[in-house]
């Protein structure tokens, strides 16, 4: 008898189809809250490490970028200044149009916007210079499939740059976070947002992704060379990066 397969939602377990759906309803109930309650959760803290990661990606004029899971425009707006091409791509039609709707607000044009699943992009090999997702791969149905995708469409010495929160490494730390994201979370998800559920998903679905080292050498595992993680406070959050050679 053959099993069936199923991957973790939070800390269920269900059908790939059906985390898809699950996943998808959730960012779409917190999209237009999803930038306040980033601010909310972290203290704003949220701006200084996509800074951070904007610095270590170093995107170039002239340059194509795709921002996947940026639905929401956070990092291509930081990014479009240098005058790369930047295609936003997001699964989720809710937070595009929350990015596309504060694009509009801010005056930025340039940017491309796009539909897309991490683990099937519609777009040709060796397309692009760099690839960015921040805060997006723990979502994904099935993860070393979206980073062979992100391989196969970078170009010969593009680069990967991923930011995901991880687990921290700071003894005592740990437990006052996961009191912080199981308890207060939610409450500040449902005070905020109106959402107590889909937070509580999030705060799980950190929980339930890789160790930072092991994450690392899923990205080397799917043809990435001189991979790396640069933590931060501890590994709470962490950069990954590799190159396409």
């Amino acid at each position: 008898m053959i099993e069936s397969k199923t991957v973790s939602f939070g800390f269920e377990e269900v059908a790939p189809d059906e985390k898809v759906g699950r996943v998808g309803q959730v960012f779409s109930s917190v999209a237009s809250k999803y930038d306040v309650m980033n601010d909310a959760m972290s203290a704003g803290t949220h701006r200084l490490w996509k800074d951070r990661f904007v610095r270590r990606v170093k995107p170039r004029d002239g340059e194509d970028i795709l921002d996947m899971a940026g639905g929401t425009g956070d990092i291509a707006f930081r990014m479009i200044d240098s005058g790369a091409h930047i295609t936003v791509a997001d699964i989720n039609a809710d937070m595009l149009s929350e990015g596309i709707d504060r694009a509009i607000k801010k005056g930025v044009d340039g940017l491309v916007w796009s539909e897309q699943n991490a683990e099937t992009l519609n777009f040709p090999d060796v397309h692009f210079d760099a690839y960015t997702i921040v805060f997006g791969i723990r979502n994904v149905t099935d993860i070393p499939k979206a980073l062979a995708e992100a391989h196969r469409v970078l170009r010969y010495g593009g680069r990967f740059y991923c930011m995901e929160f991880s687990k921290t490494l700071w003894p005592g730390f740990d437990k006052v976070y996961d009191f912080y994201s199981h308890r207060v979370l939610p409450k500040i998800g449902k005070a905020v947002a109106g959402d107590e559920d889909s937070y509580r998903y999030l705060a799980e679905s950190i929980d339930r992704f890789p160790p930072m080292e092991d994450f690392r050498k899923m990205i080397e595992d799917a043809g990435f060379a001189q991979t790396r993680v640069e933590p931060m406070m501890g590994g709470l959050v962490a950069i990954h990066s590799g190159w396409k050679v």
